[in-house]
């Protein structure tokens, strides 16, 4: 016998694919998995996006209510030197689960980045701006865009900025090992942008996903931690959390050597986010202490 209250779980229950298990936001998915929340997560192992028909495949065999693609080729200075393969990754593979998504009335999140923008001025990109990437994986993330929003299905794309986690690679991480053999680190200064926690993404993009399974027709988003910072001084807030004594030297991007150019202005515009799903933007200094915590007790 089913039971009212049987009906209830199963009718808020939601079951979602995710690409990209081991990476951060895909981990922090996989914590967010309970009683109302299922999560099937493929890694590189399962799910090649190098291979984008196969990952179209896999969707193709399932039944889930909702396709998160947390999967991406992240390393910047590297897609420099690869731009077909990450154009492979972040480009055609995002494109092909969209339209086997579309073939099955799924709604599909793409999570992209700040880096499809220029850079140019101060104010906050919002979600409608005109994107103009000035490197290799800013031009495969917008081609990824561009591709799953050609499917014509239940799509939404999720821009975000600086992600960190106890998990994977990312600033807070690389910052904490610097400083055990360093106690002076010259930091770009002049780079602005939002840290946002990967739990928050995470959640972020539940929410958005039951939104879209329930009749929302999604679109494009931006969702970043508060407040901006520059990553000099995002390091600061990083050692003084730490309680690691290491001398900052704010330097300019001009001055940094790196094998692609950043964006000088990642500030996002988040209004939309927060009028149409009703949640905050996340103060990433709360998160910092968290998974500063989890990091120094190994």
């Amino acid at each position: 016998m089913v039971s009212g209250n049987d009906l209830a779980l199963d009718y808020n229950m939601l079951k979602i694919m995710v690409f990209g298990a081991n990476g951060q936001i895909g981990r922090s998915l996989l914590t967010l998995a309970g009683s109302d929340l299922e999560v099937i997560a493929l890694g590189r192992k399962e799910a090649d996006l190098s291979d984008p028909q196969q990952c179209a495949d896999h969707i193709r065999r399932t039944d889930v209510d909702a396709v998160i693609n947390a999967a991406a080729y992240t390393d910047v200075n590297a897609a420099e030197n690869d731009e077909a393969l990450v154009s492979q990754i972040n480009g055609f593979a995002p494109g092909a689960m969209a339209r086997a998504c579309e073939e099955k009335d799924l709604p599909f999140l793409q999570i992209s980045t700040d880096y499809v923008f220029d850079g140019s001025g101060t104010t906050p990109f919002a979600p409608e701006a005109s994107p103009n990437p000035i490197n290799a994986y800013g031009r495969s993330k917008k081609m990824g865009e561009d591709l799953v929003r050609a499917a014509k299905g239940k799509n939404a794309i999720l821009r975000t900025s600086w992600v960190f986690s106890e998990h994977g690679t990312n600033f807070v991480k690389t910052m904490l090992r610097l400083a055990e053999k360093q106690r002076s680190l010259s930091i770009v200064g002049d780079q602005m942008g939002g840290p946002t926690p990967a739990i928050e993404v995470a959640d972020a993009l539940v929410a958005m996903a039951r939104a879209m399974a329930s009749g929302h027709p999604g679109g494009t988003y931006h969702f970043a931690g508060q407040p901006m910072v520059s990553w000099a001084e995002f390091a600061r807030a990083v050692f003084l959390q730490a309680r690691k004594h290491v001398d900052i030297t704010m330097i300019a991007s001009a001055d940094f050597p790196s094998a692609a150019r950043r964006p000088l202005n990642s500030r996002l515009d988040c209004a939309s986010f927060i009028k149409d799903f009703g949640r905050p933007l996340p103060d990433w200094r709360l998160d910092l202490k968290r998974v500063i915590k989890v990091l120094q007790r190994g």
